[in-house]
């Protein structure tokens, strides 16, 4: 029995021509996961720099408030040998640190509350309704962000002296949230154009009012983007230092920062270091457990508008 083989693929179906190009692919992917590899080393070589640079003089500062003040001038780089414990409870009470810091609470906490609460209004009708004069009032909010506050602190003063809020609580409450505003608005109108329409419309068919539709279905829509600007707005009142010290020079209700200058230049030549940097400390808490706390919903809220 005779057997016949297959015949032998002609020579234009094998194809030589399909293995360069393969490999001429095999190139690239390899150079480009080399170029990778090189730029991913350098980008976090950069962030353990930038990290060192940061981490480094909030350790050195809290170290520092445990040294007293011999040990803070002869060796400043060197590890306390005892913890003085006592320079805390010094700066607490006989520097009036716990005054400056309830007055600063009061403060911060109270034009927080309403610079989130106006600026996400005025944010949400910007984003959310066409009536004229919309681009005029938001370009309005804008070039607030680039006045620089220095040209305004001498009007700034007449204004709220002649309205009766200057050394008061409440005019430096009121002149906080105008200060935050520009960038309260700017932030949550880019961030209101990103949610779905589609959930308000049917809250609207449903018969809720505007108010309702806000406060109830769009203001948790918007937590991340709340969130993120107001850890930015805390972080920027809490160390103002410029408009406290022009329009609040009563003694009795000086906030942190000037609480902290004062503390500094109390006692002339003779400097209380340790108390300084203990205070300083104080000053620093609050801000680092707002933003450890909270720095999930900050990085989400800052990439939220890129992505739909």
């Amino acid at each position: 029995m005779k057997t016949t083989e297959p015949p032998a693929p002609l020579p234009a179906e094998r194809g030589p021509e399909t293995v360069k190009p393969a490999a001429r692919e095999t190139g690239t992917g390899r150079r480009k996961e080399t170029e990778g590899a090189v730029l991913n080393v350098f980008s976090h070589g950069v962030l353990v720099i930038w990290a060192i640079m940061v981490v480094l003089p909030l350790v050195w500062a809290v170290m520092t408030s445990f040294k007293d003040d011999n040990a803070i001038l002869t060796s400043p780089w060197s590890l306390p040998d005892t913890l003085h414990f006592d320079n805390w409870s010094r700066a607490w009470t006989e520097a009036n640190m716990s005054e400056y810091f309830l007055n600063t609470i009061l403060v911060v906490g109270g034009s927080l509350i309403g610079t989130m609460v106006l600026g996400s209004m005025a944010a949400y009708v910007l984003a959310r309704f066409d009536f004229p004069g919309n681009r005029f009032v938001y370009y309005l909010f804008v070039g607030g962000m680039s006045f620089p506050v220095m040209l305004a602190l001498v009007p700034l003063f007449y204004v709220v002296n002649n309205m009766g809020l200057l050394n008061t609580i409440h005019g430096l409450i009121l002149v906080y949230i105008a200060y935050s505003l520009p960038f309260t608005v700017f932030f949550l109108t880019a961030f209101f154009r990103t949610l779905p329409t589609s959930v308000a419309e049917a809250a609207f068919v449903d018969g809720a009012s505007h108010s309702r539709t806000f406060f109830q279905i769009m203001l948790p829509m918007a937590k991340p983007g709340l969130i993120s600007v107001a850890i930015f707005n805390f972080l920027g009142q809490w160390n103002q230092y410029m408009l406290p010290t022009v329009l609040n020079t009563d003694p009795d209700k000086k906030v942190l920062t000037q609480g902290l200058v004062q503390l500094a230049v109390s006692q002339g030549y003779k400097g209380d270091w340790s108390g300084l940097f203990a205070g300083l400390v104080m000053a620093m808490l609050p801000v680092l457990a707002a933003y450890i706390v909270f720095q999930r919903q900050v990085v989400s809220g800052l990439t939220a508008g890129a992505l739909k």
